[in-house]
Parts: structure tokens; C-alpha cells; sequence
């Protein structure tokens, strides 16, 4: 004797089986999209490329220091700070060639004479001036870094001019060419003949 089961049950069995398969494809495809959306791999650290904040700056450090190089420094930092980066000065060295209390400025390549390079008498002329038989443009005021009182330095340039160079830079950015400098009000075609052998960008 065969027992039949009512078809109402055999329905509801059969809704029970389908309603799982059709919630583990929808479980499924959830976590398809999931991982669709994580965009693969992420990217390694390594490959994003460096950039300074607010608070840093980057400063080529060369000549007569110990291991000269890019260096990233707080915005705050002066020369000496770049300098104790690079492990500090040379034995040959001229420590009265650089400026040791002037403040540092993102993307400067700053320079350190080697004791006699200037060619003039023993010591203590502005920092990069090259006087008459100075040999490289090394030993030449950097535009783009140096300060007013370095700039007063320069013949016939004076701390107006030399404010004048700075507040133009601080306004329009680096200087790309020496004959920028005929951009500053109060230099003219002569005074940039005049300066053209002792400053550099």
C-alpha cells in the first residue's frame, strides 16, 4: 500500500529548495560586486610618488659638504639645518662662503664653497659673490635662493633693489633666467650688463 504525500506539502518542500539556491546566488553575486568595486589590487606604496607638504621643503645640498644630496626639511629649517643633514661641512670647507642663518626655500640648490674658489684675498666676502677672477658660476649670488643682505652685496643693487628682487620672486615664482631680473622695477638693460657675471638662477 503506497503512501501519497498531499501535493500541497510537495510544493512547499520544492519553494523551500528553490528560495535557498536562489538566496546562496544572491549571496554569491554580492560578494562579486564587492570585490568588483576594491578595484583589484592596491596600488604599492612604493610607486605613488613623494610630495612635500605644507610643512616641508626639499633642498639640494652640493659642493663641500659630506654627503651631499636631496634632502627634505622642515619648512622652518635654515642653512645650517641642510647642512647638519648632509653630514655636516668638509674639511675644505669655506664656512664663511654660505649664510648659515638664512632660511631655506622649496627646491633651492644650495652650494658650499671650497676654501680659495672665490680667488680673492682670505675670507669673508658675501656668500656666492664672485669677485673679478672667480672661476664658475657656483661662487655667483643664486637669484632664486639668496637673501636681501646677500643681494646688497651685489654693486649698485642696495636693500631697495634688493627687496625688490625677493618681493618679485615671492610674487612670481623663480626666476628662470638672469635677464628676469629686467622684470624688477629699478633694473635696467645697463645695471643687469652689470650683474649678468656675478648672479645665477
Amino acid at each position: 500500500m503506497t503512501v501519497s504525500v498531499p501535493s500541497s506539502r510537495r510544493r512547499l518542500g520544492a519553494g523551500a529548495v528553490v528560495l535557498l539556491v536562489l538566496l546562496a546566488l544572491a549571496v554569491t553575486v554580492a560578494i562579486g560586486i564587492l570585490r568588483g568595486s576594491s578595484g583589484g589590487d592596491p596600488i604599492p606604496v612604493e610607486t605613488i610618488a613623494p610630495t612635500a607638504d605644507a610643512g616641508t621643503v626639499y633642498v639640494h645640498v652640493a659642493g663641500a659638504v659630506q654627503k651631499p644630496g636631496l634632502y627634505a626639511l622642515p619648512s622652518s629649517g635654515r642653512v645650517v639645518d641642510a647642512i647638519a643633514a648632509a653630514g655636516g661641512l668638509a674639511p675644505e670647507a669655506d664656512d664663511g662662503g654660505v649664510n648659515l642663518a638664512r632660511p631655506l626655500q622649496d627646491g633651492e640648490q644650495l652650494f658650499v664653497p671650497v676654501r680659495g674658489a672665490g680667488g680673492g684675498g682670505g675670507g669673508g666676502g658675501g656668500e656666492g659673490v664672485a669677485g673679478p677672477g672667480a672661476s664658475g658660476a657656483e661662487q655667483r649670488v643664486d637669484v632664486n635662493t639668496a637673501d636681501i643682505a646677500e643681494l646688497d652685496t651685489l654693486p649698485r643693487v642696495g636693500p631697495a633693489i634688493a627687496e625688490r628682487i625677493v618681493s618679485w620672486r615671492e610674487k612670481n615664482g623663480r626666476f628662470a633666467s638672469v635677464d628676469d631680473l629686467l622684470s624688477v622695477p629699478g633694473i635696467g638693460e645697463r645695471m643687469l650688463e652689470g650683474l649678468r657675471d656675478l648672479v645665477r638662477v
